[in-house]
């Protein structure tokens, strides 16, 4: 499994800022409520990419050394693939607020100011969790092998 690059993770959260923005600006055309993200949930965010962290923790100390108890090759791949679902998530989830937020600086009248905060704390929470995945993916990278020089080839 590769990393996650720049790239792929931007292109995910322009994905969400557009869809935000579009859905904002499809309930108020039509008249229903604009969405608010709930007061809990940056909290939730940054709670899971706690989570993630601690459970990519746990595959470094026993990757980096040498520990008496060997970690399951299969769970340490489902903590990475974890921490890649995360920072993809993460990055949509920041996209749509970004889109929320610029939603509501967008309008001529500015609905109530608790929307703006709730979709400000939401892209904080999502920064975070982003951040989280990131690292619990950097975490679940494998030290370089011992016996091998910078140059690539293998020491004599």
């Amino acid at each position: 499994m590769k990393r996650s690059h720049a790239t792929g993770l931007l292109a995910v959260l322009l994905i969400g800022l557009v869809i935000g923005f579009l859905v904002e600006i499809a309930f108020a055309a039509s008249g229903a409520p604009i969405v608010v993200p709930p007061v809990t949930l940056p909290l939730t965010l940054v709670l899971l990419g706690a989570l993630v962290v601690s459970l990519a923790r746990q595959v470094r100390q026993s990757s980096r050394r040498k520990a008496l108890r060997r970690i399951d090759p299969f769970w340490a791949m489902r903590v990475a693939v974890l921490s890649k679902a995360t920072s993809l998530s993460a990055s949509l989830l920041l996209g749509a607020a970004l889109g929320v937020v610029l939603y509501v600086l967008t309008r001529s009248v500015v609905p109530a100011l608790t929307s703006l905060w709730l979709a400000i704390g939401m892209a904080i929470g999502g920064a975070v969790m982003l951040a989280a995945g990131l690292v619990a993916e950097h975490f679940c990278t494998l030290p370089p092998d011992d016996d091998t020089d910078e140059s690539g080839g293998t020491r004599a």
